[in-house]
């Protein structure tokens, strides 16, 4: 048998040779294109920005001898989801001055701007800079945004686990000086300004940083709004008498896949050990030590961790976290996850004050003349001035409101032509997509300019069917990639080919069970009926307190078929 190191994918050398990620983008962001080379475009990923073209140009553009309608898509890295009213303000603006006046909200709790173009790239992360946010480590190879429940809780717990996020956040962020020589210049004098000095060392990721892109996610056991079993490294906060003691450690999640490769595959993440609160930084840099010597550098599409805890088993991947870490670590306590609470609508912060959270339907923040939430996000941060959560579903919550501030906020959401959560229906409230077409360079097919209409469709035959306050969550993705997280949903819509889906169904709004493909190659004018039917069998044949995602678990894709042929339909 060879014993030669496995050759290794393009992306490897292209790191390997970036001097710590900065390339050539100064000389390239210097140069009068409208695009950057192929190289770069790699590496501008760990600096928080995508290269992207609008393909619903394509066509126009081709016919007429011209090239492609480039822009930038440059996302922010905020942990836990929390932005002040003046953050928000500053995004506003630079949407308007410097993107295409929209923002979307992501599903891990950030912020994204698209259609920047190549020319204001550098002045738009300058600009995100200044208002003391970062795109650093938002895309890449590196740990990207930490999720974490987004309560504004004036319990302990929920502010230990928002200091667990900002501690893994400031623990893992790469440390090479080229972001700040890159984007960032000196407000006096206008130079780019180089930050640190010394050699350019990585001390955690190295000059190759990980295999593939990397994600973390801190829940709690009755409230796992942040999927925690599709994360790469999860911490499940263990409570006793009210203060956190530990974590369960869960390891191996992630959600996309190549459906012509089977060696590639969703998965939910294993629960491996317990750490006490002051082990946890040690722990998670430990897993991302195993991630980074361990997995796989040849063949990107099976680089996530999730393949190497597969292969390896958990018990063996834990043994080498515990070398790493340098002592055992103790087992999982019983705790698991139990609830999901969106945090919609009022909620009682317990300290006098009060949140509301507004659904934001697929995370899009835009005006027009149905209705103005852009203008509405305007007059909240303006009116009211306090701090702002996202959400893992995409919406956004309002914290530190006085009681009398309550009628005033719904008036100026009314105003604005918004629906109010209250008015939002639960099928509607669950749902969430992906950008997809026409920006996303993966996107096969339709999915956030889509799923509304998919939604309106679906809201009437529910409500006759006595099911319109069912909760159940609707996933919709443009391709198998799964970045709204479909295969864990009760139901998903996964763009397979030009205006057809693969339907899975028995997931559920928990979040600790994959669904599996109902049916393939769905036409995009089937979907509402195929769905219906699907409800309509739930109505007749459920049992007592069975989900959606339960019950299509419990009867399986063969009995489904027929019972949903069979099912009267409003």
């Amino acid at each position: 048998m060879s014993t030669d190191a496995p050759k290794l994918s393009p992306v490897e050398k292209i790191k390997q040779d970036s001097e710590f990620l900065k390339g050539s983008i100064d000389t390239e962001m210097a140069a009068d294109t409208d695009h950057f080379g192929k190289e770069d475009i790699q590496l501008l990923k760990f600096h928080g920005t995508y290269q992207q073209d609008d393909r619903d140009k394509r066509v126009e553009l081709k016919k007429s001898g011209g090239g492609k309608a480039y822009s930038m898509m440059v996302r922010c890295r905020i942990p836990g989801g929390r932005i002040t009213s003046d953050q928000m303000l500053a995004q506003l603006d630079l949407c308007d001055e410097l993107g295409n006046s929209t923002l979307k909200i992501t599903t891990r709790q950030t912020i994204q701007l698209h259609g920047v173009l190549k020319r204001d790239l550098r002045d738009t992360i300058n600009r995100i800079n200044e208002i003391e946010l970062s795109t650093l480590a938002a895309c890449g190879d590196v740990n990207r945004n930490i999720m974490c429940c987004p309560a504004k809780n004036a319990d302990g717990v929920h502010q230990e686990m928002l200091q667990l996020t900002d501690a893994l956040t400031e623990a893992l962020a790469p440390q090479t000086p080229a972001y700040h020589e890159l984007w960032i210049t000196d407000p006096d004098t206008g130079e780019k300004t180089l930050q640190g000095g010394g050699p350019v060392v990585e001390p955690l990721y190295g000059p190759t940083y990980l295999p593939r892109k990397f994600k973390i996610g801190i829940a709690l056991p009755e409230d796992n709004c942040i999927d925690i079993y599709t994360q790469d490294l999860g911490f499940l906060a263990v409570v006793r008498d009210a203060k956190v003691i530990g974590y369960n450690v869960l390891v191996g999640g992630g959600m996309g896949t190549t459906p012509a490769l089977k060696r590639t595959y969703p998965a939910l993440a294993k629960r491996m050990a317990f750490c006490t609160p002051d082990q946890a930084v040690d722990v998670a840099k430990a897993v991302i030590k195993v991630q980074r010597d361990h997995g796989n550098r040849a063949d990107r599409k099976v680089a996530r961790m999730k393949y190497l805890v597969d292969e390896w088993g958990v018990e063996k991947f834990r043994r080498s976290v515990e070398e790493y870490y340098g002592q055992p670590l103790k087992d999982c306590t019983e705790d698991d996850v139990t609830g999901f609470d969106d945090h919609m609508g009022w909620q009682d912060q317990g300290d006098g004050l009060w949140s509301y959270g507004l659904n934001i339907e697929n995370g899009r923040i835009y005006d027009d003349e149905q209705r103005q939430l852009k203008s509405l996000m305007r007059e909240i941060c303006q009116t009211f001035g306090t701090e702002l959560r996202m959400t893992g579903h995409q919406s956004i919550i309002v914290t530190d409101l006085q009681e009398q501030d309550k009628d005033r906020l719904i008036e100026i959401i009314q105003r604005h032509k918004v629906p109010t959560t209250e008015q939002t229906s639960t099928v509607r409230r669950w749902s969430i997509a992906c950008v997809a077409l026409p920006t996303c360079g993966l996107a096969i097919t339709e999915s956030e300019r889509r799923l509304p209409s998919i939604i309106d469709g679906l809201e009437q035959p529910l409500a006759k069917l006595g099911l319109d306050k069912e909760r159940f969550t609707v996933r919709m993705t443009g391709c198998p990639n799964g970045c709204a997280r479909p295969y864990n949903a009760d139901i998903a819509l996964v763009g397979k080919a030009k205006d057809k889906y693969t339907l899975y169904v028995g997931g559920g709004w928990l979040g600790n069970r994959l669904g599996y493909i109902y049916k393939d190659l769905v036409p995009d004018a089937d979907i509402v009926d195929e769905i219906v039917g699907i409800a309509a069998a739930f109505k007749a044949n459920r049992n007592a307190d069975e989900s959606l995602g339960d019950f299509c678990d419990r009867v399986g894709k063969d009995d489904l078929a027929v019972l949903a042929a069979a099912a009267e339909r409003p």
